[in-house]
């Protein structure tokens, strides 16, 4: 419940951030859309940052590293809240992400540690349930922040939640010590954090027309010619701080790759979806929020029912199944219009946050079913790692996809026709982890889920 409070702090911080960008947007003297930097420097930090944590937290001891992690998102947070510039708020949302980054694959890590596997399913729910909080809560609290106080305050709410997170570590949870694999892989953090930032930033300006094409094209070259020496360094590395063999677990293989394309969708909707209720539908930021928090609350509904319909069904078949209901209620959102019956909204939002709930839980649990417990520390840096990077890559291409149909369409500004455009964008690209999820057998997880012993 600890580690889950801290996840409350990261979750309700995000989701207040993405309700609060318009009126942020206004006293930056820019448009809306730029702001979606705000999101990816906070998330890219995340990405960059994370692989070192299961290396960090073995060498030094969770609670140490945890509590560490706490006081400079809380600092950081500080920072956003002084910020007088788009750039000084960027500099200090990445702070941010350097805390954010330890919080949460440490806290998943004691997890996996500690649960047996039968219970993994169940220990998951519960671990982010209290986290799911954060989003039922961000976007009413943000919107009734922004509208009526003042924008600054969303960063400083999460002082007195971080004082009390480093207060709460220190009196109750155990500090657990294990030997790093090897040293610290220094080379593999700079070519990994070069080939993140290029990639993630070129396409991200260039698409906005921060930079000219050429120099966003000429990033991403240089992203992808790191990711290349990243992979032959990995090779020839004993102990990689990405660890690339374990993609030859089927298992967690299919589930990075499955997952990682579900998210990319799922990443441009708290950047879409506030955008086109306050700029497209003309709400003020607290009716955004008030009707945004439904598809968190979806969420929330789901996570009892999670263990029953894995159990029931297997984690196969649920994700197919469920990965194509997630994916409809995304192309749903193409199609909202200020003329639908409010109830209507809510209905597309809630119903797809209850979806989206049962198919991370499924990603969340079956990468770590066939994982060696010598190998749990790797395992859960990587798959942070890559789920950081999908929710990067995923405000990008909202951002992009966004911007693409304006200038086709030769609109100024992004019109109601853009986002729709946008919407199915996104939710092609996460209908990709589909056919993916096809290829995990048929009784993959069944100790996870409780189908083995229920056969048994």
């Amino acid at each position: 419940m600890i580690v889950a409070c801290a996840l409350f702090m990261e979750n309700l911080d995000s989701t207040v951030v993405a309700t609060a960008l318009p009126t942020m947007a206004r006293t930056f003297h820019t448009a809306p859309v730029n702001m979606s930097v705000a999101l990816t420097s906070y998330l890219l930090s995340l990405t960059v940052f994370i692989p070192a944590s299961g290396w960090v937290a073995d060498r030094f001891g969770s609670r140490t590293v945890f509590r560490m992690a706490i006081v400079v998102f809380t600092l950081g947070s500080i920072l956003c809240g002084r910020a007088g510039s788009l750039w000084f708020l960027v500099l200090s949302r990445i702070l941010q992400g350097m805390g954010g980054a330890m919080m949460v694959p440490v806290g998943r890590l004691v997890l996996l540690r500690t649960a047996p596997k039968s219970e993994i399913v169940g220990a998951m729910a519960w671990l982010t349930t209290p986290a799911l909080l954060g989003p039922v809560l961000g976007p009413p609290v943000g919107g009734f922040i922004v509208t009526y106080v003042s924008w600054h305050w969303i960063f400083d709410i999460n002082v007195p939640i971080g004082v009390l997170g480093v207060v709460l570590v220190s009196l109750y949870i155990e500090e657990i010590e294990d030997a790093p694999a090897g040293r610290f892989d220094w080379a593999g953090l700079g070519l990994s954090a070069t080939t993140l930032v290029c990639l993630m930033y070129g396409i991200s300006l260039a698409s906005k027309g921060v930079v000219p094409w050429t120099v966003g094209i000429g990033m991403a070259g240089v992203g992808a010619a790191a990711g290349v020496i990243y992979y032959l360094h990995a090779r020839v590395t004993e102990h990689p701080l990405v660890d690339l063999s374990l993609m030859r677990i089927p298992t967690f293989g299919l589930s990075v790759t499955a997952a990682s394309l579900f998210r990319i969708g799922i990443g441009a909707l708290p950047f879409l979806l506030p955008l086109m209720l306050q700029e497209g539908f003309g709400m003020s930021a607290a009716q955004s929020g008030l009707i945004t928090f439904s598809s968190s609350a979806g969420a929330l509904v789901m996570k009892p029912g999670a263990q029953y319909a894995l159990r029931r069904f297997g984690f196969r078949r649920t994700l197919i199944v469920n990965g194509a209901l997630s994916v409809a209620t995304i192309a749903l959102c193409a199609g909202l219009r200020p003329s639908w019956p409010v109830g209507c909204i809510y209905a597309v939002l809630l119903a797809g946050g209850f979806f989206r709930s049962l198919q991370f839980t499924g990603f969340n649990s079956i990468a770590f079913a066939d994982i060696p417990a010598a190998r749990m520390s790797a395992a859960t840096s990587f798959y942070s790692t890559a789920q950081q990077l999908s929710i990067t890559m995923g405000v990008a291409a909202g951002a992009t996809a966004l911007q693409m149909s304006a200038t086709f369409l030769g609109h100024p500004e992004p019109l109601l026709v853009d986002y729709s455009a946008a919407f199915l964008a996104v939710a092609v690209l996460a209908a990709a982890s589909v056919p993916v999820s096809t290829r995990l057998a048929e009784d993959a997880g069944a100790e996870l889920s409780g189908q083995r012993a229920a056969a048994e």
